[in-house]
């Protein structure tokens, strides 16, 4: 069996306003000691898990290369060793376009990461400071075609939209700015406002000035239909690819494929459990170095789980979700579990089907919440 394998660095230079991750800005002072436990913890699962290999690695965060570049091959080495990587592994990492240089990419791309993901959200740099991102667009700019003179072949790059004081003119020249980069892939997320955010913060004070939602649908309308003129197609609600360039890490989520998750607040997916490890940093140095574990939580996944995760999961992709697979999978029709909800979403242009295929209309796309509800099985 193949397995993705994802390790979170959880340290950033500032916290962007709209970000909830589990990121941290002031603590370099943990790098080190963080890096030496995650070096721990990969040893033991790659040990525990040497009877598997991994076709997918992908190292977020957090900013990744806030770390000094010589931590950063460390650990990259690290995972060579006690993971049996296959050839033909697509090895992913976030670059925050401010936190890296040329001769970083290039010992990045020596080192074997042959995928990089740069977080970009805007060319307007007034725009960019209002979310709290440190870079500037000429900095992004720059660094994406450094990565692409160095040997990056296959280069991400994300955007937002509906962010605050946003104009449709703003969205319509980050696309057009982005799609004349060297680039692969582009994931394009609008803008969700988070519990326990600057923004959220703002959000109470009435001082957060977004878009209308007449306005959010015309920069939303533009973005689906810009990107596949210019061939990006989309195979995934926020996420445009050239062809036979979709994450396959991010594919095997949306796919329900097993992954293993190292680092503080990484979540796994494996022999029908899911859990995930100790958020902070501080704990979960001090768990890995005492007692070589730092899962905070566990739980087996249910039947139900499964059969709504093989759902809501599946229907984010542009193929959505096979009759055959779930008949294989469960050993029973999808449609007598969901005919009704079927029918009733294809009435509504929500979904539709073809060849034994369930799959979001357009519509369905853009209103995809609402669709993955109905596929919530009662207790």
């Amino acid at each position: 069996m193949q397995l993705g394998l994802y390790l979170h660095i959880p340290f950033c230079q500032q916290k962007c306003f709209y970000c909830d991750f589990p990121s941290y800005a002031n603590k370099e002072g943990l790098q080190d000691e963080y890096i030496t436990a995650l070096s721990s913890e990969i040893a033991l699962q790659g040990g525990l898990l040497s009877a598997y290999s991994i076709n997918t690695v992908y190292i977020g965060g957090g900013t990744p290369t806030v770390l000094p570049i010589h931590l950063l091959t460390n650990l990259i080495q690290t995972i060579q060793k006690k993971f049996k990587l296959t050839n033909d592994v697509e090895f992913t990492i976030e670059v925050n376009p401010q936190t890296i240089n040329r001769e970083g990419l290039y010992r990045l791309y020596e080192f074997g990461v042959n995928r990089i993901s740069f977080g970009v959200q805007s060319f307007q740099d007034p725009l960019l400071k209002r979310i709290g991102r440190i870079h500037t667009a000429d900095e992004a700019r720059q660094i994406v075609c450094d990565a692409a003179s160095v040997g990056f072949k296959n280069i991400s790059l994300d955007l937002m939209y509906g962010l605050p004081k946003q104009t449709l003119d703003e969205v319509e020249y980050s696309v057009r700015e982005a799609i004349k980069l060297p680039i692969q892939h582009i994931s394009v997320y609008g803008l969700k406002v988070e519990e326990g955010t600057v923004f959220a913060k703002l959000e109470e004070q009435n001082k957060l000035f977004l878009p209308d939602e007449t306005l959010e649908d015309k920069m939303y309308e533009f973005v689906m239909k810009q990107l596949p003129e210019f061939g990006f197609e989309r195979y995934e609600i926020s996420n445009f690819a050239k062809a036979g360039f979709e994450s396959r890490h991010n594919l095997k989520y949306w796919q329900c494929l097993p992954y293993i998750g190292l680092g503080a607040a990484a979540h796994s997916c494996f022999q029908n459990k899911r859990f995930y490890n100790e958020q902070q940093v501080e704990k979960y140095i001090q768990k890995i170095k005492w007692e070589r574990n730092a899962v905070a939580h566990e739980e087996l996944l249910s039947h139900k789980d499964k059969v709504e995760e093989f759902c809501f999961l599946g229907l984010r992709k542009k193929t959505g979700i096979s009759c055959r697979e779930f008949m294989d999978t469960f050993g029973y029709e999808l449609k007598d579990l969901y005919g009704d909800t079927i029918e009733n979403l294809k009435r509504k242009k929500l979904l539709s089907e073809l060849n034994g295929q369930i799959f979001l209309t357009s519509l369905g796309m853009k209103y995809g919440n609402q669709v993955f509800c109905e596929f919530l099985l009662d207790s």
